[in-house]
């Protein structure tokens, strides 16, 4: 369910993933007064963050979906689809951006942002997330894991102007992760994890103290 995905329950079925599913609900939820006007979803995967951002009392008008055309992955079915390398938008065509843990499959991340920066109107504003406590994922389509140092210049170097970029979280949220990460994906007997998945699920009072902070580094920023 939708619901499951944007803001899983804390249950021990969810310890690798409560985390970062909360932490991208709540960053989007804080900053979803600054959303207006025409919306791009880039990297938009099955869109679940669309009825969020377009249900009242949003600004948004319109919402486009962009991801790649093909995708051995994942069933996706965008608004539109990448073309030889660029956005099918004309230039100062779209007022705001969400980009939700996407740069880090991206072997070229600037000559993606530069499109954003292309299509964006003047004041245009690019929320985007990536991971930074994470295993491999959607192998061979995993790249890279950025400090706030890369992405500042990644981004600078694309055009982007007055930059926030926030880590969400700090040593306890990491600890957090990483437990819950340990606990439902190290390759371990059935029996152990079953036995791990019980002591922890006693224990989810303590994985709440250390979850004071989020992992993923998230961030807004502007075009001029």
């Amino acid at each position: 369910m939708q619901s499951d995905f944007l803001d899983p329950a804390l249950i021990p079925a969810n310890l690798d993933r409560f985390l970062v599913r909360r932490s991208i609900f709540d960053a989007l939820r804080s900053q979803f007064e600054l959303f207006e006007g025409i919306l791009l979803d880039v990297g938009c995967g099955q869109m679940p963050y669309k009825p969020m951002l377009t249900s009242l009392p949003s600004k948004v008008s319109h919402f486009i979906g962009l991801d790649l055309e093909s995708n051995f992955i994942h069933n996706n079915k965008p608004d539109i689809t990448w073309r030889d390398g660029k956005i099918p938008l004309d230039e100062n065509s779209v007022d705001c951006a969400i980009c939700t843990e996407v740069f880090e499959h991206c072997p070229e991340p600037e000559a993606v942002m530069k499109e954003i920066c292309r299509v964006f109107k003047p004041g245009g504003l690019l929320f985007f997330t990536v991971p930074f406590l994470w295993p491999l994922h959607e192998v061979p389509y995993d790249e890279y894991r950025y400090t706030p140092f890369s992405l500042q210049r990644h981004l600078t170097n694309s055009g982007f102007v007055e930059l926030d970029i926030k880590p969400l979280g700090g040593w306890d949220a990491s600890m957090a992760q990483m437990i819950g990460l340990w606990v439902r994906r190290r390759p371990m007997n059935r029996w152990v994890r079953l036995f791990c998945l019980f002591w922890h699920g006693h224990c989810l009072g303590f994985f709440l103290n250390l979850i004071n902070a989020k992992k993923i580094l998230s961030s807004l920023m502007k075009v001029q």
